[in-house]
């Protein structure tokens, strides 16, 4: 699925701020023009919705020069911009994984995430278990992941391997304060892709991208 496909399939915003939200999570900076393009309204609407939201601390803006000629102005989200796709119950989750370490120890928090890891595996491997293309493998598991609040989509890189990639992390404030869900994500991505599969995370959240992205190549026979 594409991106252009999700956002208008998986996510239906109607007015049109939030949609300009949305683009700009799913595609990063964009100028006006380049807003209004995938809105199908003109860059000066775009821009007058943009500057609205910068009054409101919603995006940024940003010039870039491009060798001759004006630089040309980006918009991107803010943090509070960020915080309209919400991390799930994030400060319940913080607190119990908190006090699970510190109350029970981390190996009983090692527990908990090889749990969730074993359950996730399970649910996924069954929605693989049909096989195909590693295309068509990973095309299914970014279907799941948008499923379960990721924003994810599936792109060819143009080598032979594909990128899974994720816009939005549903649980990063668990993540941040605890890494194992993050190598917990990617061992299982690697499971239940097939044997000969591999997995590198070339961007993370986490560490300040703006968005999970993942290269996943294939072992040829």
């Amino acid at each position: 699925m594409s991106s252009d496909e999700l956002e208008k399939h998986a996510w239906t915003p109607r007015a049109p701020s939030e949609r300009i939200l949305m683009a700009l999570k799913m595609h990063g900076a964009l100028t006006s023009a380049q807003m209004g393009r995938r809105l199908e309204i003109t860059g000066e609407a775009a821009r007058q919705q943009l500057v609205k939201l910068a009054e409101d601390g919603l995006v940024r803006d940003e010039r870039r020069s491009a060798g001759r000629g004006r630089p040309s102005t980006y918009w991107h989200l803010t943090e509070k911009g960020q915080a309209r796709f919400p991390d799930s119950h994030a400060a319940l989750t913080v607190e119990l994984l908190r006090s699970i370490r510190e109350v029970l120890g981390e190996e009983a928090l090692d527990r908990i995430i090889s749990a969730r890891e074993a359950g996730t595996q399970a649910l996924y491997r069954a929605a693989l278990a049909d096989g195909g293309s590693l295309r068509d493998r990973v095309t299914r598991l970014a279907k799941l992941r948008s499923e379960e609040g990721y924003m994810a989509t599936a792109e060819e890189a143009g080598d032979g391997s594909m990128m899974l990639i994720e816009n939005h992390c549903p649980i990063c404030a668990a993540a941040t304060i605890c890494q194992g869900f993050c190598r917990s994500e990617k061992a299982v991505f690697e499971s239940v892709l097939g044997e000969g599969t591999t997995v590198e995370r070339v961007e993370h959240i986490v560490k300040g991208g703006r968005r999970c992205t993942y290269r996943i190549t294939e072992a040829r026979p």
